[in-house]
């Protein structure tokens, strides 16, 4: 994911920005780049690799700029090179620009652009941007960049500075999300409020296809087509001290050890023991609506695909009522059919995927009542559901999703027992429903202390090519999304399949090389999976089983055991993830 910082005021930019890059490197890139307003004139380095490549060069000159954008990218468009680092720049270097995104239609901008005397210099489509910036450039900066961005197909969050109008940062965003940060004779421009944090707690969320025009005194929100619209200032909850390591090696590491605490967030104020029902007032549902749901569809991407997953099987189970997961990426582009009594729930850490935010948009159209699950306050997602819950996880820097995965699943928890109340569920049932969450917090911390026999296993394995991940009923998606994250943080190619569905297929991959991770924990499908083994093992199949403590079966039959403190519960699928 590219990332994207701009700085209007009176301090020295370049500090600035480059400690706004550092903000965002979780986010993954591949070169960075940065572009000042000094003198009078645009002065710009940047460079494929790491932010200390971009410091190097910048290092031992000086900059009294008080004006400027930088960016960190991650390729689509062109290899990761320094000509196609951003920024990128008009013809006469009198506009620079930064964007995320990818414009569609950029090969046919391109040859009018050319016919027209630009010289494309780069493989990027957003150069192209900034050339149609330049053709519409008749004195007013503004006003260029709304003509340029009506042209355009595709997704964007740019910023744009230029010499002719100095003071000034130009940022729009469709599907690619920007905040201001809001500062006493400074302003700030973001992909990521993390990159602003230590100036400013104080945000605004730009909407889907407005512009904004930022000086140091202030900025101007309008639409693309011109309409003014009044700013709503957020102000930001997180802590510096939230978005550091805090003593751990890596933010991932952080993040995994911060879920007992983030989980015990996810139900705070939120368990009604004496009613044993959930309170999650945020739905915006009366009772009498809940009991109407006939249908439901959970649309996400990614992580929050697999913990809507998750949500399907508890859902199902305790409150009876239908439920389909969709990839929201699939679910814009096709013709669901929606009937009467349908509700739709989007889910999305960042509240800012571009396309659970299309799902999203697409259902309102149809006029369906869409509530949202996320983690960020503020968000795009927050702010066009009909309603929603917040996780409450906190920020997650790490690239790959951990806490932020085990908050969503325990908000759908929340959500099932409210359903289930609805429904058929007895109080008796609710409370000991919610006794079972209040829980697992201190199960996951047990867990966490296995930290030095996981690492043992790790080291065993960790030069592997492939690995499987194996799973039945309520734990396929937790498989999956294991197999998801080996592949994300390692590299190392990963499946997730169901457990029966190894014979059909995978079982032919499987030797001595190729460890595989089950998950044999003792519930109704405890023996289905004990045959699974032992069909790996025929097939001399490295095995690492998660199971209960106290199970020495499951030893005897593999390699490696990591054994977890269950509960039993008849009511809730989701206590058998811990």
């Amino acid at each position: 994911m590219c990332g994207i910082v701009g700085y209007v005021g009176t301090q020295q930019a370049l500090p600035i920005l480059i400690e706004g890059l550092r903000r965002l490197e979780y986010r993954g890139y591949d070169s960075a780049g940065i572009v000042l307003f000094e003198g009078n004139s645009l002065t710009a380095e940047k460079s494929a690799g790491k932010i200390n490549k971009l410091e190097e060069i910048l290092r031992g000159k000086t900059f009294n700029a008080t004006e400027g954008i930088a960016h960190t990218r991650w390729a689509t468009h062109g290899e990761p090179t320094d000509l196609n680092a951003h920024p990128h720049f008009d013809c006469k270097n009198k506009i620079a620009l930064v964007h995320n995104g990818i414009i569609e239609n950029y090969r046919a901008l391109k040859v009018v652009l050319e016919k027209q005397g630009h010289k494309i210099g780069t493989d990027t489509d957003t150069e192209i941007l900034v050339h149609l910036i330049e053709e519409y450039y008749e004195g007013n900066l503004t006003e260029a960049v709304r003509m340029a961005l009506t042209q355009v197909e595709g997704t964007y969050g740019i910023a744009v500075i230029s010499s002719y109008e100095p003071g000034k940062i130009i940022a729009a965003r469709k599907g690619s999300p920007l905040v201001i940060g809001h500062g006493q004779g400074e302003n700030f421009v973001a992909s990521d409020v993390s990159a602003i944090l230590a100036h400013t707690k104080r945000a605004v969320y730009l909407n889907e296809g407005e512009i904004v025009t930022v000086t140091a005194d202030g900025y101007v929100i309008t639409t693309i087509d011109k309409v003014h619209r009044t700013p709503h200032v957020e102000e930001i909850s997180w802590t510096l001290d939230m978005i550091e390591k805090g003593g751990y090696n890596h933010f991932m590491l952080k993040e995994i050890h911060e879920q007992p605490s983030t989980l015990g967030n996810a139900i705070r104020g939120r368990l009604n023991f004496e009613e044993g029902i959930p309170r999650l007032n945020g739905l915006n549902l009366q009772y009498d609506q809940l009991r109407r749901i006939k249908r439901i569809i959970i649309t996400a991407c990614g992580t929050s695909w697999h913990s809507a997953l998750i949500g399907e099987y508890m859902i199902e189970e305790l409150a009876k009522i239908p439920v389909e997961v969709e990839y929201a990426s699939e679910f814009r582009y096709r013709s669901p059919v929606i009937e009467e009594g349908t509700i739709l729930f989007v889910i999305s850490q960042s509240g800012e995927t571009a396309d659970t935010l299309a799902a999203l948009r697409e259902a309102r159209r149809r006029g369906v009542t869409v509530l949202g699950i996320c983690n960020m306050v503020g968000s795009s997602i927050a702010r066009e559901t009909d309603g929603g819950v917040y996780i409450h996880a906190g920020p997650e820097i790490g690239v790959a999703s951990t806490k932020a995965f085990t908050s969503q699943i325990m908000v759908l928890a929340l959500i099932t027992v409210l359903l289930g109340r609805m429904r058929h569920l007895s109080v008796q049932q609710g409370m000991d429903l919610m006794h079972s969450l209040q829980a697992i917090p201190e199960k996951v911390d047990r867990i966490l202390q296995k930290e030095a026999e996981i690492k043992k296993i790790a080291e065993r394995y960790y030069k592997t090519n492939n690995f499987l991940y194996l799973g039945r009923g309520i734990n396929f998606p937790v498989a999956l999304e294991g197999a998801l994250k080996l592949k994300e943080i390692s590299y190392i190619h990963a499946e997730g399949y169901p457990a029966a569905e190894m014979k059909h297929g995978p079982i032919a991959l499987i030797d001595k090389n190729l460890p595989v991770v089950v998950i044999a924990l003792r519930d109704s499908v405890y023996d289905k999976v004990l045959s699974n083994i032992a069909e790996i093992k025929a097939r001399n199949g490295q095995i690492i089983a998660i199971a209960n403590e106290g199970d020495t079966e499951i030893a005897e039959r593999v390699d490696h055991v990591i054994y977890i403190r269950l509960f039993p519960c008849n009511f809730l699928p989701i206590i058998w993830r811990y």
